[in-house]
């Protein structure tokens, strides 16, 4: 359609194009002419005389066309030819005898258009005038001739336009033929089948497309079954105190019930909405930190400012619980660091540490006799921004130190409550942030071992990268 709108347009362009190239041959006809009646004009004894001939009144003959031409004498007096030939401006420079230019003009003569050309022959007369030889002649030829440049051209492409319109037409036609078929196999696919196209039986230019819609259900296929792992999973951690609140709650019903285990119901009724909310707050807190596809916040933030805001908020369970927690800020050499900033998300990074500390919290034994001890550290070296959070608990087996970073993975022989979303979650934010974990024993070969994990945020944004 678009080709078909520039075909007026160039039809036009094409007309002008014709017009000038016919307009060059008479304009050299004309150009002859003028300067053939310029040789006739004589001046003598200071007057001015014209004679033609028979053959320059022959060469001025036309079957077609009408020609005129006028001939002005040194007082503006006209010496032969017609009259009513419009009489161009004197020109104010004085050329010399052989200084003869041509000068073309289009102009109108009892209503027809009419090409002129006209030259101004200088004299020795005193204060006599430019001597004024022009001729005219109507347009009919030149129309003519640009009417047949135009079918020259117009005519093979109305056998042209039409033959590249069908094959146009044929090469999209055969060239959407097989997407069309990949549409008609896709739609008529079950909602749920998400298995790759078979790419040996598509054509060769729509592979790459094919494959990488493979790729694209190959990313949802993994999406979706993450996500109904994830809801059954969730499903099964708050099932149980939600179970828990139904118990308590249908005890507490009881009439014959005494006001001491009404209270017991009713704490432990506090209890179990205290694990839900929490494990429903990890769930949200792991699908941010999960969510691929996001625009992801970040800023320049520093890395000890916001453990310390971490540590404040967790010290009246660490008290409650006997345990020694504490903050510490170094170099590498020993040197006490102000400014440990790192670009991140400050909002993720907190529920990151918030997340270790908690998980240190509760597994440290402790009691007032044998305080626990938990330590946040912050520290730089020329790379790196470091985090480490390490504990005097019972340790994390080497063969589940991988492991306890899966969502809902708990490891054996712990007693203490937590739905096992804690550290899923530090592992996906370290992911989100380019960043390295590692979790490795505190006290090596002792008992218990403790645990110790070390997070490192790259200071160089190409390190970052290369990491994610």
């Amino acid at each position: 359609m678009p080709l078909l709108l520039l075909w007026p347009a160039s039809l036009v362009l094409m007309w002008f194009v014709a017009q000038n190239i016919a307009n060059k041959p008479f304009d050299r006809a004309l150009e002859y002419k003028v300067q053939t009646l310029a040789r006739l004009v004589v001046v003598h004894n200071n007057s001015v005389i014209f004679h033609m001939n028979s053959d320059t009144r022959e060469l001025l003959r036309d079957d077609v066309d009408q020609v005129y031409f006028q001939v002005l004498g040194i007082h503006g007096e006209l010496l032969d030819g017609e009259k009513d030939l419009p009489v161009p401006t004197l020109p104010t420079v004085v050329r010399k005898l052989s200084d003869v230019e041509v000068i073309y003009k289009d102009a109108e003569i009892r209503g027809l258009p009419i090409r002129m050309a006209y030259v101004w022959v200088h004299t020795s007369v005193p204060d006599a005038q430019d001597i004024l030889v022009q001729v005219a002649e109507t347009r009919e030829n030149r129309s003519i001739l640009a009417t047949d440049i135009i079918k020259g051209i117009m005519l093979p492409q109305f056998i042209i336009l039409p033959m590249a319109v069908l094959l146009v037409w044929f090469a999209l036609y055969r060239g959407t033929r097989p997407l069309k078929l990949l549409e008609n196999r896709i739609i008529s696919r079950k909602p749920d089948d998400l298995s790759p196209l078979d790419e040996a039986i598509v054509p060769l230019e729509v592979a790459p497309l094919v494959s990488s819609v493979n790729g694209l259900l190959m990313r949802l296929k993994l999406a979706m079954v993450t996500q109904k792992r994830f809801l059954t999973d969730a499903a099964h951690q708050l099932k149980t105190p939600l179970a828990g609140l139904r118990m308590q709650a249908e005890l507490a019903l009881r009439q014959s019930q005494s006001t001491e285990d009404l209270k017991q119901s009713l704490q432990q009724i506090g209890r179990s909405s205290i694990r839900a909310t929490h494990t429903v707050n990890q769930l949200l807190a792991l699908a941010r930190a999960e969510g691929e596809g996001q625009v992801m916040p970040e800023q320049v933030c520093n890395l000890s400012d916001l453990v310390k805001d971490v540590i404040q908020d967790a010290l009246p369970k660490a008290i409650e619980k006997h345990i020694d927690l504490g903050f510490e800020s170094t170099n590498i050499p020993g040197q006490f660091v102000k400014n440990k900033s790192v670009r991140a998300n400050p909002t993720l990074i907190k529920e990151l540490i918030r997340n270790l500390i908690d998980n240190a919290l509760n597994y440290t034994p402790s009691t007032a006799e044998q305080p626990g001890v938990v330590t946040a550290r912050v520290f730089t070296d020329d790379q790196t921004c470091i985090l480490q959070v390490e504990d005097s608990g019972i340790g994390i087996p080497d063969a589940e130190k991988q492991l306890v970073m899966q969502p809902f993975y708990r490891a054996l022989g712990t007693n203490t409550d937590g739905s096992g979303l804690g550290l899923a979650i530090v592992h996906e934010i370290v992911k989100k942030h380019g960043a390295v974990l590692t979790i490795e024993d505190a006290n090596p070969g002792h008992i218990p071992a403790g645990a110790k994990f070390t997070i490192r945020f790259f200071l160089n944004p190409r390190d970052r990268l290369d990491n994610q």
